[in-house]
């Protein structure tokens, strides 16, 4: 099964924007793959402005979230895997989603801590 995350992602950017606020990211920028301008990055993660007027080509679309935005007035590509992404919210309100590590695995995977049963414990009881 997919994970859920980049549509609750989607629907709470769209959320957001029609409400006129302003949608944050909340990324885990020791992820891999996370590309963001790394002389913003704080305690290993960065806060990033996503609202229309501070992006270009805002794509949310995949299993990543990529856009163009300037920083400190210079230009970049910026890409965060889905996974990497830890909460999207409201810079006025602070209203949005919290992503936890253990959405994104599927339910259909095995639990690696159960062991499995070897077969029936049944026995006669008379």
């Amino acid at each position: 099964m997919n994970s859920s995350r980049p549509y609750l992602m989607r629907a709470i950017y769209e959320w957001i924007a029609d409400n006129n606020m302003t949608p944050y990211l909340l990324v885990n920028a020791e992820h891999p793959h996370v590309v963001v301008p790394v002389e913003h990055v704080n305690n290993g993660k960065i806060i990033l402005n996503v609202a229309p007027s501070a992006v270009q080509n805002l794509d949310m679309a995949g299993e990543e979230v990529s856009f163009s935005a300037r920083f400190s007035g210079k230009p970049m590509h910026v890409s965060v895997p889905v996974p990497a992404v830890l909460a999207i919210y409201a810079r006025e309100n602070g209203r949005g989603m919290v992503f936890n590590d253990d959405e994104d695995r599927s339910p259909d995977e095995p639990d690696k801590e159960k062991p499995k049963p070897s077969g029936p414990q049944l026995r006669v009881v008379k």
